[in-house]
Parts: structure tokens; sequence; C-alpha cells
């Protein structure tokens, strides 16, 4: 053989950079993991599995993710990392082979109202920026069609060392309504909520919550200010007094010695009561709030949040208040339509931005949509817009279960995305229940067995095949298909919806019988949730639990959330004759050196913060002298650190039984929660168990016989093998006389229901209608809708 030819024959040796072709993760231990260790494929689209509480996030979320994110910021300098949030580095032997993690989660956005979705993504302000070029007639800048920055005009004199004082003038054109102050609506409080008119201070006129005679801040103040006589009904004020009394401008006075400010009622309820979130309120001070205030549309800007000069500059005789008000796929259609070579390269990245929303399936939302009111799944899909066109490769995409709030139609179109975004180069993480999304990943990872103490280990790593053979929990429950029922209940009445028009809702008539399951179905943004949340009178009787996330710091529980915690509280002050406070880490119980956390805390600054656990009370979270108190021969934290299955037997017999206490652990063991511990933190449970604790919380709620249920997708974050209890706790709830409807895109949900509301045929104003009443056996025989058509694949019909 010739030298040449041999030379031809050589292979070049592969290069030391193309080694790296793996994340390595050794020795995970973060919340339930157990000394994980797995090896992911680069550049490929991996999808983790497991029963919920299984491990999935914090292998994915709080050791990969965080300690990319952790690495990033630890390249910026100390200065502009002390602007950051501080990131503690995850509990792991060995990370490896990390690139940049792109987190898209289910967070949902910020519920201020002056958020849309249109401020959130880049395109309201590409639109500002177009219409400062071309609106007619031409106002100023951008910030003058923002209703978030207001007008400001001021005047005065400035000196620079010995320099003659300069005479200078400010100016800067805002959009902001003036009225509403750019929010859209205007608040009106009824005073009937607020006094009884028909009594005087003095003998306790006043309505609102925590306002007791004897404060002297509140009650006291107004009694002893000296513009008003506490002994006058209030119904015969005179016009000052009620003046005073409502509108009173803020002054000093002085109350039994204390020096105080007085001012009217209704600037004092704004400050204390409505500057406060309301997600953040106890329950009966939140439904004080909501009794007493009113929203009504700004009577200025018509609800647009825009000054009347923002919304007089147009383009085309469309404003912008008219654009952002478009359903996105109209908006698209009207940018493509724009001809103007002088703005062309911001045209072309407009275009970008909408056409995105549509690719996403969010082309029926409007920019000028609260970004509060968007669903978890709909939140995750808005922050997928800007990465869609994103030039960067070589970058790892984590995803929290994107198919949540989709239909069977729309997952498809999700999966395209995944996809795509792998074969740009990047690795994909997706932590996913759907058996539809399983199926397309390159590699798998099952956590397991079970859940909490029982999870936190890889129980398979490998292909789909391979899942589907190894004998896992997900994979004996992947082929899992859900049988449509041989026969439905009959209704023992009917809860008649006339000409519904929430939102899309095209004056919709609807039965929703009553006694029976009835799943409302249909496309993302056809209007399920107008239909079920706006039309279905709230209050006595109605139990609603929807997607609203659990507030909750590290020291609230399942126990603290639950209300679980009073009888137990009560149960050990009783049989010890001392307080019940005693038996709260909140409260007089707590450990005085770490009070209460169980945990010492230490800043440092633009390091990540330390946590060590008290050495006092060993991370017990009491006072040593609260533990001596015992009660069936358990102290209180001992009872905190069992499981909600050991406690139900523990408070279901014997001395200490308690039958308050029991009632609520029967719950949270019928929603699936009997492995989480009564004292573990809320902050470290997964999605799906904040959900199952937080049905378990409501069905306390006003669940007598009669009663209606309203779950919102109550299947999301539940594993496949979970999704058959759910079914069973759904008929347990009928079976108790109770009717309950299900807002629910699973196909096993709707082959177990007893009749079917499919609404439709498409999303915005494409939906809005009934396009099927019926039993799940009729909608498959029909196929007459989307719906239909993928349920009848579902069950093999």
């Amino acid at each position: 053989m010739s030298k040449a030819t041999g030379t031809q024959a050589q292979s070049p040796a592969p290069h030391v950079a193309d080694s790296h072709d793996l994340i390595r993760v050794h020795g995970a231990r973060e919340n339930n993991l157990k000394d994980v260790s797995v090896e992911l494929p680069k550049r490929r689209l991996t999808v983790f599995t497991g029963v919920s509480g299984s491990g999935k996030s914090s292998l994915v979320f709080d050791t990969i993710a965080a300690e990319s994110q952790r690495m990033i910021n630890e390249t910026y300098s100390a200065f502009v990392q002390g602007f950051m949030p501080t990131l503690a580095r995850p509990e792991v032997d060995v990370l490896d082979g990390l690139t940049t993690a792109i987190i898209v989660d289910q967070q949902r956005m910020g519920s201020d109202p002056r958020s849309t979705v249109g401020t959130v993504t880049d395109a309201h302000a590409m639109l500002r920026i177009l219409f400062s070029r071309l609106g007619v007639p031409h106002i100023g800048p951008p910030s003058a069609y923002s209703f978030n920055t207001a007008s400001i005009r001021s005047s005065g004199a400035i000196a620079i060392g010995n320099k003659k004082a300069v005479k200078a003038t400010y100016h800067r054109t805002g959009g902001m309504c003036t009225h509403c102050e750019g929010r859209g609506s205007v608040s009106d409080i009824d005073l009937t909520q607020l006094y009884d008119d028909s009594k005087s201070i003095a003998e306790g006129a006043f309505t609102i919550p925590g306002w007791k005679s004897d404060n002297v801040w509140t009650v006291g103040l107004y009694a002893q200010s000296g513009f008003l006589d506490p002994d006058k009904p209030i119904r015969r004020f005179t016009k000052k007094e009620m003046r005073d009394f409502l509108y009173g401008e803020p002054t000093k006075v002085k109350v039994n010695g204390v020096n105080l400010t007085y001012e009217g009622l209704i600037p004092k309820i704004q400050k204390s009561f409505l500057a406060k979130d309301k997600e953040s309120m106890q329950p009966h001070v939140r439904a004080f709030v909501e009794r007493a205030v009113t929203f009504t549309t700004c009577p200025e800007c018509a609800g647009t949040r825009l000054s009347e000069g923002a919304r007089s500059s147009k383009i085309e005789k469309l404003s912008i208040a008219d654009v952002c008000a478009m359903e996105i796929r109209d908006l698209a259609s009207w940018v493509r339509g724009l001809d103007e070579p002088s703005v062309a390269p911001l045209l072309t990245a407009l275009q970008r931005s909408l056409d995105s929303f549509v690719e996403i399936g969010l082309g029926y939302l409007a920019l000028d949509r609260p970004s509060g009111t968007l669903s978890g799944g709909e939140a995750q899909r808005v922050k997928m817009i800007r990465h869609l066109g994103s030039s960067l490769t070589d970058t790892t995409y984590v995803f929290d279960e994107p198919t949540i709030g989709l239909h069977p139609h729309d997952i498809e179109r999700m999966n395209k995305l995944l996809l795509r975004l792998r074969d740009k180069g990047n690795t994909v993480l997706v932590v996913e229940h759907k058996p539809e999304t399983i199926a397309i990943a390159d590699h798998v990872v099952d956590l397991g067995p079970g859940a909490g103490a029982q999870g936190g280990t890889v129980c398979f790593e490998g292909t789909v095949d391979g899942l589907r053979a190894g004998g896992t929990v997900t994979g004996r429950h992947l082929d899992d298909r859900a049988a449509l029922k041989e026969t439905v209940r009959e209704a023992t009445g009917a809860l008649k919806i006339r000409g519904a028009n929430a939102h899309n809702l095209q004056d919709v008539d609807v039965d929703i019988p009553l006694g029976v399951l009835t799943v409302v179905t249909g496309v993302a943004g056809s209007g399920k949730s107008s239909l079920v949340h706006g039309s279905i009178p709230a209050g006595e009787g109605v139990v609603t639990v929807d997607q609203s996330p659990i507030r909750g710091s590290r020291r609230s529980n399942p126990a603290t959330y639950t209300g679980l915690l009073d009888p137990i509280r009560k149960a050990f002050a009783k049989a010890n004759d001392v307080k019940p406070a005693l038996f709260s880490a909140n409260s007089e119980g707590a450990c005085p050196h770490c009070n209460g956390a169980g945990v010492i805390y230490t800043d440092l600054a633009m390091m990540a913060g330390v946590s060590t656990t008290c050495e006092e009370c060993e991370g017990r979270r009491f006072d040593a002298s609260v533990l001596e108190y015992r009660f069936g021969g358990r102290d209180i934290s001992e009872v905190l650190a069992m499981s909600v299955t050991e406690a139900e037997e523990f408070f279901g017999a014997g001395e200490a039984r308690t039958p308050a206490a029991h009632k609520v652990l029967q719950r949270l063991v019928d929603v699936g929660l009997g492995y989480i511990s009564l004292g573990q933190p809320l902050t470290t449970l997964s999605g799906g168990e904040r959900q199952r604790l937080k049905l378990a919380a409501h069905l306390a709620d006003k669940g007598g016989d009669g009663a209606i249920c309203v779950l919102d997708e109550p299947t999301a974050g539940l594993h496949l093998a979970d999704v058959q209890q759910l079914l069973g706790l759904l008929d347990r709830l009928v079976d108790s006389g109770r009717t309950v409807i299900v807002v629910e895109h699973h196909q096993a949900v709707m082959a177990h229901a007893d009749w079917i509301i499919d609404l439709g045929p498409g999303a915005g104003h494409d939906g809005g209608r009934v396009v099927f009443e019926g039993t799940p056996a009729e909608l498959v025989a029909a196929r007459s809708t989307l719906t239909g058509a993928h349920l009848a694949a579902y069950v093999g019909a």
C-alpha cells in the first residue's frame, strides 16, 4: 500500500472538546433525593417522570438548574451580585458538564394591575415605539403611550459649587390615565359595610374587622379626636362632621396622652386594606374587602388605562388601545399589512414576536390582558415566546410540565416546539406526566418508587420502550386508558345559566346537571373558565378550587394550612391543663433561640446565606419546657414529624382519639397525601402536592349535602397512577350528595364523567359557544368536535 493511500485511510482523531457530551450528576441529596447519580445526554430531549413528590423537581430545578444559575451569577462582580438573588450550592457531590440553564416554569406572573401580556413581553414596548414614529397626531416619545408613565412638569434652579444657579424646566409626557392611575378600574367603597349609621361610634357602629371599642388606634381615635360627637348616631352627623368623618385631611391629635394622626375613614381604609395584596390577607379580612370594595371600569379612559392624548394618536384609524385590545392573531395580520420602510426593522421584530404567540397556541390572547389572570400553563407559554426565535445554541432549557392547561389537540403543537428547541442544538429537560410528551423523549429518567421519604431514587434511565418494559410505576401505567362508563348517573335537577357573555362567551345558554359529575372541556381559550367561574354564582354551598398558588412561608406546613393544628393544640392543652398557644412554634411555644424556625439563618450579603440547625431545640422548633407536655405518649414535635397516614391512625383511636383532627387527616389521605409529614414546610412541596393540599382544605368548606364543588384541572401535577385515585375521590364526592363540576383536559376524567359540556370550536372569538352537551359515549359516537375525536382515539373506539 502506498504512503498516500495510507494517509487517506487514517481518520482524524476526535477533538477533546467533543468529549463533553454529558451532564453528570453524582450524589444529589436535595430535599428527598438519596444520593442520586445520573448522566444526561446533551443536545437531546430528556423527560423526568415519577409520581408527584418523587424528587423530579428536586433533581432538575433545585440541583441542575440551580447550580447552573449560581455559577453564572458568580461570574459577575461582588457589587453586581449584591443586587441579584443569592443561591446556595445544592447538596450534591459532583455536577459536571453544565451549560447555561434557562428555566421556563409555571410560576404565575405578577398580579400588579399595570402588568399585562404586552408589558411582560416586548410586544407593548415595540408598539409604543411604532406609534411614536407613525401615530397621527404625534404626541411625543414612546413614554407618551405608556400607561405606566405619568406626565410630569417641574421647574426650579440648581447651583453646583460656586457657580450661579441655573433655572431649568423638566417635562415628561406619559400616557397614564390620571383618574385610575393606569389601572383601568377604580375602586368604590360600600359605606354600609364599614359602619351601621343607626348607631353612634360609642355604641359600636364600626363593622370593620379588628376595629374594637378599646382600640385607641382605630375606634378610640375617631371617638376622642374632637372632630366628631361619639354619642351621636352617624346618620345624624352634620355635613361638616360627615366630611371630616369620611374625607378628613391628616391632622395631628392627642388621644389619652398619645400623639396620633387623624384622617378620614375612606383614606384610612384605602391605606390599611386596599394597599395590601388580597391573597396575603386572613380569610375573614379578605371576605370583608370583597364585600366592601367594588371595582368598576374607569369612566375617564373606559378601561384602556391611557390618557386622552394617547388614545387620540392613531395609525390607520386605530389607537394603541384599539390594537392592544385585538386578539393577537388579528393584530399580527394588521401589523403584516403595514408598509413603512422607515420602521421596517421594528415591524419585522414585532411581527416575529406576535407570530410566536400564534405558533405557541396563544393567538386568542390580547396584549391588554392582565398578566395575573393567565393560568399557570398560559404563563409558562408566554415565557417561552422570547426563546423561540433565539439564536442561542448549546443552552439547557428546563420546563416544568409544559402541557398543563393544554387540550390534547394543543399538546401535539407543544411537542413540536420542544423538538424544535432540541434540533437547534439545545439540551431540553422536561418534568412531565403526560404520556404524549413522554413518548417523544430521547432519554427518560424515572424517579421513585414512591413519594416523599419513599422516593428520591432513580428507578429507570433509558429509552421510552425500555421504560414500558422496565416494570416501574410509570412504565406500568404509561399505556393506561380509562374506559367509558357503562351507566351514568341521573341528574337531580339543573343549574340554569342564561345569556353568559363573560370574556369571549357568546350569550351561552346551558343547563349544568345537579347531583352528577360534569366535565367542562374544550381547547385552551375556548371559554371554559369564563363559563364556570364567571357564570356560576359564588355563594353559600359553592366550593371552588382553582389554580391560584398556595401562599406560605417556610413556617407554614400542611398542619397549619388545613387547620389541622388547631384541634391538635386544643387536645394537647386540655390534656395538660395549659394554654393552646404553647403548642404553636409561631407563638408562645417557640424556641427562643431560633424563634420557632428550627434553624438559624445567617445572611452573607452577596454570598449565599447559610442555615444551620438550631443547637437549643435541635431543629424541633419548640421550647424545651413545651416538649415535656405529652398527649397519647407523644410530644408536639413528634406529632408534627408523623406522616399523614401515621397521624390518621394515631388520632383515630385510643387515648389520642381526636375526631376533629382525624376528619382533616382523612381528607388528606383521600387526595393521596398520606406520605407527607404534618410539619413539612409548604415551600418543599411539589406543585402537584400543593394542588391536592388545597383540594383537601377546600373539601371542608360548605361541604354538606347538595354543595357544588368546582374544580379547575385537578389532574395538574398528577402522575398517571394517581389519576385513578382522583377519579375515586370525585365519585365519593358525588355519591355523598354533591354536584361536582370539573374543568379538565385529561381524557380519563372525560371518560369517567356523567355529562360533558364541550366549548369551542376554537379559541378566543372562534370559541365561546357550546358545541356539544351529552354523555361521554354520545360524544365519542358523534366525533363532531376536536374533543370527541381525541376522546374516541383515547378509548380506542
